[in-house]
């Protein structure tokens, strides 16, 4: 009879979580559109995609973050066509800026801190290529499109779940 060491075990279900998490993460954000356009509410506004890799650097692991940064924008062009291509690339960047800084910033400050800077310099980043994108690619489309208070609510609550879930986690052991 072989034994499977327990870090093989731990790695094994990580990957398990991680996988049943990239579902359902794939599987909310693909599903945003027909939900807004079923139940005529705006549901777009809350960031999933953002909401989608909050809930992922809590419950999964720094490289499940970084792979759902980049392709949950792209998949959801893909699928839903929605948001545009080149605004698919422009999140698509924000949101891996967004989780390369925050780990960055852990190492040094608290998870509340780290993360709310890491969403509004990412957020910086998104609104500077955007206003070239609209200068050069697409002009109809509006620089601002979540009412910037939106986005501060967001960001807090955001910032909070992760600074809770995560520091239960650490006071566990």
């Amino acid at each position: 009879m072989k034994i499977i060491p327990l870090t093989s075990t731990i790695n094994i279900r990580k990957t398990v979580t991680a996988a049943v998490f990239n579902v359902f993460a794939l599987a909310f954000v693909y599903l945003i559109p027909t939900f807004s356009h079923l139940l005529s509410l705006p549901i777009y506004l809350i960031e999933p995609m953002r909401l989608m890799l909050i809930i992922a650097i809590v419950h999964t692991h720094r490289y499940n973050a970084y792979a759902l940064a980049a392709t949950l924008p792209l998949v959801s062009f893909a699928i839903a066509a929605h948001p545009i291509f080149v605004k698919s690339i422009l999140i698509s960047i924000e949101l891996l800026f967004m989780v390369w800084l925050y780990y960055r910033l852990a190492e040094r400050y608290n998870n509340f801190l780290s993360i709310f800077i890491s969403i509004w310099a990412s957020k910086t980043l998104y609104y500077g290529l955007k206003y070239l994108a609209v200068i050069i690619l697409i002009p109809k489309e509006p620089l601002i499109g979540t009412p910037m208070y939106l986005q501060i609510i967001t960001s807090i609550v955001f910032s909070a779940y992760l600074f809770g879930v995560l520091n239960l986690k650490n006071n566990k052991g």
